[in-house]
C-alpha cells in the first residue's frame, strides 16, 4: 500500500538504453525543441567555454544538452567543428533538435558513403560535422582535411577516450598540426574511472587537456536549484509476498554459495568488487569479466560454470520481480528440463534452497490438493516422481504481481483527481515507465483485461499443452542486462481500437482502452513475429474491437506501447528502444502531468527532475513504485552508491593531481607529440664523404586502410614512421618492396585457418613478395600463449591450432611467423626490420592484386602453370626451381625422358612419379596394383 509522502532524495541516470530494434523515427514537432538551459547547465557551458577541459556530470543532468548548445554555437560556415565518438541515433537526434530551433547551416554526417575526393570539399565548406573515426584518421594521414581550418573538436564519451583507441590517435594527430584549436569532452560515467590506475589521468593525457569539472548531483549549485523545483513525489513501497520472499531468499543463499566457491577455487578473486551485494547488479558481469578475462583459458571447467551460473541466477532474480509467476516459473522449470543445462550447472540444482525455491514457484501458480507446501528442511525429499503424480490434480491459484494491485489503485487515483473543474481545464496526461517491453506489454493487457484473465491466457499458452520451452535457457545465458529477449507482436493490431468499459474489481481495470498504437512499418511487424518468444504476450483479442473515429497521436516515438485515452496513458520501456532518446521525446511531447516509474532507473529519476525544473509553474507528480527490502531495491541504491563513492574519488584525485602546463600541446614541449627516430641512424662513417652527415630518409610504412581499427598504425606513428593509408589486396603492412606482413590477431588466427582464409593469404604473399611474414599479435592484457597447459598434442591433428600452423609453414618454406606480446612490440618490431632498407611504393603495393600477372620475385614464372607444376607427383619446392630453370613449359616436360628427369631433378624416385604420373595410363596403372596384390 501507499505510505507517506516524502521529500525526494534519490536520484539518478543509466547511460544509453541497449540497442534493440531498428525502427523509422519520426520527425520531431516544434513543440519538442529543447528548452533553454538551467542554471548549473548555464554555468558549466560558461565554465568549458572560456577554458578547455573535461566535463564529468552525473548520469540524467543532461550532458548531450551541454554538448547540443556547442554544436548550436559553432553551426556556423565560418567554423569547421569535428564530433567524435557518437553514434548515428545520437547523430539524427542532435541534427532534429537544431533544425527544430531553426538552424540553418545543419550539421553534417560524413560516412564512406562520401567518396574520399569529395571530402576536402565538404570540409571547406565549414560548419559541424560527425565523422566516423576511420575515415578522421586517414584524412589527418593524407592530409585531405585543412588541419589548421578546425576550429575545435568535441569529444563525446571522453572515459572511452584510452591510449589505444582511434580518437586518441586523431587529437594527436590534430594537436600536431593544430596549436590553436580547442578539444571539449563531455561524460557523464563517472563509474568507468574507478577502473584502473588514475584513469582520469591517463584520459586527460590523451585528451589534451588541464582542466577536470565535476558535476555531481550534490554538487552545492546542482543540489539547490533542483531543490527548488522539486516534483511531487510519492514513494509506495510494495511488499513481496511470502512465496515471493522465500524465493529470493533462496536464490542469494545459492549465489552466495556460488560466489564463495568461485573465491576458493581462484584465491586472488578475493576483492571487495565480487560480493553477493554487488552481484545483483547489471555490472557484475563486467567485473568477473575484468579479473578473469585474462586467465580465462587456463579456469577449469569448475570456474566458468559457476560465472554461467551466476548469470543465471541474477537473470532468476531479476525475472521474479520484473515478470508474472508463471513467466517466472517457466524460466525455472527450463533449467531443470533442458538437458544441457541441468549436465552444466555447477551443482547449485540439487542444494535444499534451489528445491525451496521451485517448490514456492510452483506454488505460486498452482497448487496440488492434499499437499502442503515445503519448506527448506523437508523440501529436500520431495521427488519428480511426485510431482508427475499430481500433475493432473493442480489447482490453479496465479498469483497476483503485488506491483499490479499498486498500479491499479494509483491508475484510479488519478482518474478520480483528473476530472476537468474550475482548477483543471483539462485532464492531465499519465506516463507509465517499465524496464522493458516485455514488462510494457503485460502491463497494457493487464490494465486491459484484468490480472486473472491476463495470467490464464499466459499460463495456457505457456503450460497449456505441457510446452516448456527448453530454447530459453540458450536465451536467458545471452540476455543482456535490461534487454529482453521477448517482444510482444504489437504490430498486429490497428491504428485504433476501443475496448468496452470494465469497471474496476480487485483484479479488473477501471479504464477504458480506446486506443492502441500499432507499427507502421510492415517490415517490423513480420520481424516482431519472427522473434516472438515463449513468454511473449499477444496484443491480439484483447478486447472486443470497434473502429472508432478517434484522434490520431501524433507521436515523435513508436516505442509506446498503449495509448489509452481519458485520461491519455502511455507505456514507455526505459530500455530495449534503438533510439536512446526516444523516452525524451515522448516526455516533451505529450507533457504528462502524471509519471508512474513502475521500476526505478537511475538516468530517468534525474531527468524527471530536470523535466520538472525546465517547466516552473506547471504540476508534476511522480509515483515510485519499488519493492520494499528486495534485490530491485538494493541495486537501485547500489548504483547510487557506487556513482557517488567515484564522484568522492575523483573530487580527490583532483585535488592532488599535477598537471603540466604543456599538457594542451599548444606548444612542441608536450612529450606526448613527440614521434621517435623515424630516420636512419646517421651512423659516422669516415669511408662516405670523410664522415660528413648522410642525407637522411624517413622511413614509411604502406597500411591496409582496414587496419586502421586496430593500435598498431598510431603505434607506428608514434614511432616516427609515416604512415601511409591505401586499399591493399595483398597483405596488411608493406614494410619494403621485398617485406609484406599480414597481422592477425588470436582469435582472428584461429577463425582464418578454420576457414581457409589464411592459407589463400599466404599464396599471395609468397607468388607476390620475396619475404611473406604472419605477424601473430597477442593482447597485452592477456597471456602470451596460443595454448593453455595440458592441450599439447602428440601427434598431428586436424582441430589442432599448433598443428595446423605446422602445416602452413610445410607448405609455405618462404613464410616466417613472427609472435608479438603486445601492439607495442610490433610496432618496435617494424622499426627494426625497416632499418637500412629500401622504402615501399604505394603505387606498386596497390597495382598488386590476387589477379595480378606481375610476379615482382621474377617475371620468368608463371604463377598459373607454377601451380600447377607443384602438384605433380615428385615435384617439391626444393626441386621446383630446378626443373623450371631447364623447361621453357609444359609441352618440353612431356617430352623429357626418365633419365633426363632424374639429371634435373637429382633424386631417381621422384623423376619415377613424375614420369609415370605424365606417360602412364588409369589401365596400366590398375593393371599394375591387380598384378601386385
Amino acid at each position: 500500500g501507499r505510505e507517506r509522502e516524502r521529500e525526494w532524495v534519490r536520484s539518478g541516470s543509466g547511460g544509453r538504453a541497449a540497442s534493440g530494434r531498428e525502427r523509422e523515427r519520426p520527425r520531431l514537432r516544434p513543440g519538442g525543441a529543447m528548452t533553454p538551459l538551467l542554471e548549473y547547465e548555464s554555468q558549466i557551458f560558461l565554465d568549458l567555454f572560456h577554458e578547455d577541459g573535461l566535463v564529468i556530470t552525473a548520469k540524467g543532468l543532461g550532458v548531450d544538452r551541454i554538448l547540443l548548445n556547442f554544436l548550436r554555437l559553432y553551426c556556423d560556415p565560418g567554423n569547421l567543428l569535428l564530433v567524435l565518438n557518437t553514434n548515428v541515433a545520437e547523430e539524427q537526434y542532435f541534427i532534429e533538435q537544431l533544425r527544430s530551433e531553426g538552424v540553418s547551416h545543419l550539421p553534417r554526417i560524413i560516412t564512406n558513403e562520401i567518396p574520399s575526393n569529395e571530402r576536402y570539399s565538404v570540409y571547406t565548406e565549414g560548419g559541424v560535422l560527425f565523422v566516423t573515426s576511420r575515415i578522421l584518421v586517414v584524412d589527418f594521414l593524407t592530409d585531405r582535411i585543412p588541419s589548421n581550418l578546425i576550429t575545435g573538436i568535441l569529444v563525446y564519451r571522453a572515459h572511452k577516450i584510452i591510449d589505444s583507441c582511434q580518437e586518441a590517435f586523431i587529437l594527436r594527430l590534430y594537436r600536431q598540426k593544430n596549436k590553436q584549436g580547442f578539444i571539449k569532452a563531455f561524460t557523464d560515467d563517472a563509474v568507468a574511472f574507478s577502473l584502473g590506475f588514475c584513469r582520469v589521468e591517463r584520459v586527460m593525457r590523451n585528451l589534451f587537456v588541464r582542466k577536470l569539472y565535476l558535476w555531481p548531483r550534490f554538487h552545492m549549485a546542482v543540489s539547490s536549484f533542483l531543490d527548488r523545483h522539486k516534483p511531487e513525489v510519492i514513494e509506495l513501497h510494495v511488499s513481496l509476498t511470502p512465496a515471493m520472499l522465500t524465493i529470493q531468499t533462496a536464490i542469494m543463499d545459492v549465489m552466495n554459495a556460488c560466489l564463495k566457491e568461485l573465491k576458493h577455487h581462484n584465491p586472488s578473486l578475493d576483492v571487495e568488487e565480487l560480493s553477493l551485494e554487488n552481484a545483483v547488479g547489471k555490472s557484475f558481469e563486467k567485473a568477473v569479466r575484468y579479473y578473469l578475462d585474462p586467465v580465462w583459458h587456463q579456469l577449469g571447467a569448475k570456474t566458468k560454470s559457476l560465472v554461467q551460473d551466476l548469470k543465471i541466477l541474477r537473470t532468476l532474480l531479476q525475472y521474479l520481480t520484473q515478470y508474472d509467476c508463471v513467466t517466472f516459473l517457466n524460466l525455472l522449470e527450463s533449467l531443470r528440463a533442458t538437458e544441457k543445462a541441468f549436465g552444466q550447472n555447477s551443482g547449485w540444482l540439487f542444494l535444499d534452497a534451489s528445491n525451496t525455491m521451485f517448490a514456492n514457484a510452483r506454488a505460486r501458480v498452482y497448487r496440488c490438493p492434499q499437499a502442503k507446501l515445503k519448506t527448506s528442511v523437508n523440501v529436500a525429499k520431495s521427488t519428480a516422481k511426485e510431482t508427475d503424480q499430481t500433475e493432473e490434480k493442480k489447482e490453479l491459484v496465479l498469483e497476483m504481481n503485488p506491483k499490479w494491485e499498486a498500479l491499479s489503485e494509483v491508475l484510479t487515483e488519478i482518474k478520480r483527481e483528473n476530472e476537468p473543474s474550475e482548477e483543471l481545464t483539462d485532464s492531465g496526461h499519465v506516463l507509465i515507465c517499465a524496464s522493458d517491453d516485455q514488462t510494457c506489454a503485460q502491463l497494457k493487457e493487464y490494465i486491459s483485461i484484468g490480472a486473472e484473465d491476463l495470467l490464464k491466457k499466459i499460463y495456457n499458452k505457456t503450460f497449456g499443452k505441457n510446452e516448456k520451452a527448453e530454447h530459453l535457457l540458450t536465451a536467458t545465458m545471452k540476455l543482456k542486462p535490461g534487454k529482453s529477449k521477448a517482444r510482444p507482436n504489437s504490430g498486429n493490431g490497428p491504428k485504433a481500437k476501443k475496448a468496452r468499459t470494465e469497471t474496476l474489481k480487485k483484479k479488473k481495470s477501471d479504464l477504458t482502452l480506446t486506443q492502441m498504437v500499432g507499427r507502421e512499418n510492415k517490415e517490423d511487424c513480420k520481424e516482431e513475429q519472427d522473434r516472438e518468444d515463449y513468454d511473449s504476450v499477444s496484443l491480439e483479442h484483447i478486447t472486443e474491437e470497434t473502429e472508432v473515429d478517434d484522434m490520431m497521436l501524433n507521436l515523435p516515438t513508436d516505442a509506446c506501447y498503449g495509448i489509452l485515452k481519458e485520461p491519455l496513458i502511455i507505456l514507455h520501456p526505459l530500455q530495449g528502444c534503438s533510439d536512446p532518446y526516444s523516452l525524451s521525446r515522448v516526455l516533451h511531447e505529450i507533457e504528462p502531468r502524471y509519471v508512474i516509474l513502475y521500476d526505478a532507473e537511475l538516468s530517468f529519476v534525474r531527468q524527471l527532475e530536470i523535466y520538472r525544473a525546465s517547466r516552473p509553474g506547471k504540476p508534476l507528480r511522480v509515483y515510485f513504485l519499488i519493492y520494499g527490502g528486495s534485490t530491485e531495491e538494493q541495486r537501485y541504491l547500489t548504483n547510487l552508491r557506487k556513482e557517488k563513492t567515484a564522484f568522492e574519488n575523483l573530487i580527490r584525485e583532483k585535488a592532488i593531481m599535477v598537471v603540466p602546463e604543456e599538457r594542451e600541446g599548444r606548444n612542441d614541449s608536450n612529450p606526448d607529440l613527440a614521434r621517435g627516430g623515424g630516420l636512419s641512424p646517421a651512423e659516422a662513417d669516415t669511408r662516405k664523404a670523410g664522415g660528413q652527415a648522410q642525407k637522411m630518409e624517413q622511413h614509411r610504412i604502406i597500411v591496409d586502410l582496414r587496419e586502421f581499427r586496430s593500435e598498431l598504425p598510431s603505434l607506428i606513428h608514434r614511432h616516427g614512421i609515416d604512415v601511409e593509408p591505401v586499399t591493399l589486396e595483398v597483405g596488411d603492412y608493406i614494410l619494403t618492396p621485398d617485406i609484406c606482413v599480414e597481422r592477425k590477431s588470436v582469435s582472428d588466427l584461429i577463425g582464418s585457418l578454420n576457414n581457409g582464409r589464411l592459407y589463400t593469404q599466404c599464396i599471395a604473399m609468397s607468388r607476390y613478395y620475396k619475404r611473406p611474414v604472419l605477424l601473430i599479435e597477442f593482447d597485452p592484457n592477456k597471456p602470451f600463449a596460443l595454448n593453455f597447459r595440458g592441450s599439447f598434442h602428440q601427434e598431428i591433428s586436424i582441430n589442432d591450432i599448433t598443428s595446423k600452423l605446422t602445416l602452413l609453414t610445410l607448405h609455405f618454406p618462404k613464410l616466417r611467423i613472427i609472435w608479438c606480446p603486445s601492439p607495442h612490440v610490433s610496432a618496435e618490431l617494424f622499426e627494426e626490420l625497416k632499418q637500412k632498407r629500401p622504402q615501399p611504393d604505394a603505387a606498386t603495393a596497390m597495382a598488386v592484386t590476387t589477379d595480378s600477372e606481375v610476379v615482382s620475385e621474377s617475371d620468368r614464372y608463371n604463377p598459373g602453370p607454377q601451380d600447377f607444376l607443384m602438384k605433380m607427383p615428385g615435384v617439391n619446392a626444393k626441386n621446383c626451381r630446378a626443373l623450371m630453370n631447364c623447361v621453357k613449359n609444359i609441352a618440353e616436360l612431356v617430352k623429357l625422358s626418365q633419365e633426363q628427369l632424374a639429371d634435373i631433378l637429382g633424386n631417381a624416385n621422384n623423376a619415377k612419379q613424375i614420369w609415370e604420373f605424365i606417360h602412364c595410363s588409369y589401365m596400366d596403372k590398375a593393371a599394375q596394383v591387380k598384378n601386385r596384390r
